[in-house]
């Protein structure tokens, strides 16, 4: 699912087309705080699965799961209050609401909501910014 949704937020928001990176990244970018070069750089990380009961029937278990992604953005802050980086920041913000907000990428039972966005602390001259998206989908495995 992950490479599906970088591939249409590179379509769609062409700004961060060739600037979006996934856990290996992102893990580098916590350990050394150095950003890649080229202004805003996005991270597209799973956050995890939430699940409901499931249900066995004549061979076959299924149970409702909610799949949690998250798209997280960094970039530099000079100004104190951080105020230009937030203000670059929120245009990427809508434009990743709009490409991803009531779309599935597959054969999903839904398709991504808003779950939140916020700040996210990053220290080192950092400003980032985190919004999770869930989709609805149903596990269904054959006994």
């Amino acid at each position: 699912m992950l490479d599906v949704v970088k591939t249409r937020l590179g379509a769609l928001v062409p700004d961060l087309a060739g600037r979006i990176d996934g856990a290996a990244e992102f893990t580098a970018l916590m350990e050394s705080m150095v950003l890649p070069s080229g202004g805003v750089r996005a991270y597209l990380l799973p956050m995890g699965i939430e699940a409901g009961p499931g249900e066995a029937l004549a061979g076959m278990f299924s149970q409702p799961v909610t799949r949690r992604l998250g798209v997280l953005l960094f970039t530099r802050s000079s100004d104190a209050a951080g105020k230009r980086a937030l203000d670059r920041l929120d245009l990427f913000v809508e434009a990743i609401l709009a490409a991803l907000a009531g779309w599935a990428p597959g054969e999903e039972v839904g398709v991504f909501e808003l779950a939140r966005a916020r700040i996210i602390p990053a220290g080192a001259g950092l400003l980032g910014y985190q919004i999770e998206f869930t989709i609805a989908d149903q596990l269904r495995i054959s006994a």
